[in-house]
């Protein structure tokens, strides 16, 4: 039985590691997808995760299929499909180190995932679930997610959400706006950054926290400010500002769905509602979420940079001595 299952994007995510002369990339491939990072961070922390999800019948899905298994992810609920590719993303750098994302997918397998190939007893077996916005930007998965989150809060599961911003993937910015509000409008915990707050609401981190919790009804916000840390608050008022290691990245890619996973372990292991975390409960969970995410910036991927509970606990137990 899974602890926490996630719907969504499992694909291959291709690194810019250089330039020819001419500036065309030279590119390593790594598994991705943000639900499937958000799981391993999960599962590396010692939490039974399934994923629900589609990819193709190809060396790429092959491939996924086996690296998610080696982490311990049940992919009893990845659907294989021979009429479609598995997704292909593409993270290219500009001179300033700036992220630029591409994408194949049109149609990309995850995309075409229905309701009907969703195993619900994965959903029925779970404490949590959770779900990310690309699985909303096209049919048939958009329905799909829609059914799934409604069929999870039918049966009283926690619901966390990443409404996660790439907008080379939505029709048009209002598209991707309003499928965004939805998804916060139906979690329990949202987890987002200060890019997507300044996207949704034109606010402060601090002011976009209280809309999720006053207007959208979460019970908890927790904003990630890149080297900043996070900022974590929820419905009875408590709040901390958090802060992760100084490192030197060199691949940001996932570090946000690590962020993600990690804090959502530490959420389960509390046993406490999510609303009713205490402001020093909220700053462990958050401190050790931003280091978490901040050390897998120092290796290349999403999956293959999560760094292991012993040296997060270590990097924590330094900046508590600073």
């Amino acid at each position: 039985m899974a602890e926490v299952v996630a719907l969504g994007e499992v694909l291959i995510d291709f690194a810019e590691k250089s330039k020819d002369v001419e500036g065309y990339p030279t590119m390593a491939a790594h598994a991705g997808g943000a639900p499937a990072n958000f799981l391993a961070a999960l599962r590396n922390l010692g939490h039974s995760t399934a994923i629900i999800g589609k990819v193709g019948v190809d060396a790429f899905g092959v491939m996924l299929l086996g690296t998610l298994e080696r982490c311990g992810i049940d992919v009893s609920g990845l659907v294989q499909d021979e009429n479609v590719f598995t997704t292909l993303a593409f993270v290219t750098f500009n001179r300033e180190g700036d992220r630029a994302f591409s994408f194949a997918r049109k149609p990309g397998a995850d995309t075409q995932l229905r309701f009907e190939e969703i195993k619900l007893s994965l959903i029925d077996q779970a404490k949590a679930f959770h779900f990310g916005t690309l699985s909303l930007t096209n049919e048939p998965v958009r329905s799909a997610t829609r059914a799934a989150v409604a069929y999870a809060k039918a049966k009283g599961k926690l619901i966390t959400c990443d409404p996660n911003l790439r907008l080379p993937l939505w029709r048009d910015i209002e598209d991707a706006r309003r499928e965004m509000l939805w998804a916060v409008s139906h979690a329990d915990v949202v987890k987002i950054s200060d890019e997507e707050v300044d996207f949704l609401w034109g606010c402060t981190p601090e002011e976009g926290a209280e809309k999720l919790l006053n207007v959208y009804g979460v019970s908890l916000a927790m904003v990630t400010l890149g080297p900043k840390g996070s900022y974590l608050k929820n419905r009875s008022g408590a709040f901390a500002y958090c802060a992760g290691p100084q490192v030197s990245p060199i691949d940001t890619t996932g570090a946000g769905d690590i962020f993600g996973g990690t804090a959502l372990a530490c959420i389960l292991e509390s046993g406490k509602n999510a609303a009713e975390l205490t402001a020093e409960e909220l700053k462990n969970i958050g401190t050790f979420a931003s280091t978490a995410a901040s050390l897998s910036t120092e290796r290349s991927g999403g999956i293959a940079s999560i760094p292991s509970r012993e040296d997060i606990q270590a990097r924590v137990a330094k900046l508590s001595n600073n």
